[in-house]
């Protein structure tokens, strides 16, 4: 074997090693691959699809007041459908229902979709979200739809900070007094309102 043959030959078996002693601290416990984070709960059933499924509970732990539902809810079907309610298997809670505008039922278009949670979309307000939800918790949420029918998810429970301010109760409880009231999360849902997802709807 000549010179420049022999000098080749170490050369890739240099870039081999190297390449493998990479890849094997990669998979390691500190792996940037263990860092992503899959999308919050979804399920498909027909034409329908109800993705990023959240409850969002009061900001201040222990706060009594509202909890909502946020999702944005799919219809792949070539006719329109209404979301005829919500309910939280398990619990005593009552979820109640609003459109973005005026009133009626929650309407999802043929080949469109429709966000619960935010100013300015639809809403989903759970009437004893402090008694229902608990943050941390995986619930149970079953969506029926008219045409559909049900169809279940188990929803992450979240507090209304962060990126969730957005999307959680419009109502937070005033404080009493001689204390400080809690700044307002910008953006949160009326019972009539509907907002752009934007906190990963």
């Amino acid at each position: 074997m000549s010179r420049s043959l022999r000098r080749g030959a170490l050369a890739a078996t240099a870039l081999v090693i190297s390449v493998a002693s990479l890849s094997a601290c990669a998979a390691g416990n500190n792996a940037q691959t263990l860092g992503i984070r899959p999308d919050n709960a979804g399920v498909s059933v027909d034409d329908v699809k109800i993705l990023n499924v959240l409850v969002i509970t009061q900001p201040e732990h222990g706060a009594e007041g509202p909890a909502v539902v946020s999702a944005t809810v799919f219809n792949n079907g070539d006719k329109q459908q209404t979301l005829d309610s919500i309910t939280l298997p398990g619990t005593s809670a009552t979820v109640k229902l609003a459109p973005a505008k005026g009133s009626g039922p929650v309407v999802v278009p043929a080949g469109g979709y429709t966000l619960l949670g935010g100013a300015g979309n639809a809403s989903a307000t759970i009437e004893n979200g402090h008694e229902a939800a608990k943050n941390g918790d995986a619930q149970p949420v079953v969506f029926k739809l008219s045409k559909t029918g049900e169809a279940k998810v188990n929803a992450l429970v979240v507090p209304a900070t962060s990126h969730f301010s957005k999307f959680g109760p419009s109502s937070v409880p005033t404080p009493p007094a001689g204390t400080t009231a809690p700044a307002t999360p910008t953006g949160t849902a009326s019972p009539t309102g509907e907002a752009t997802h934007a906190a990963g709807h």
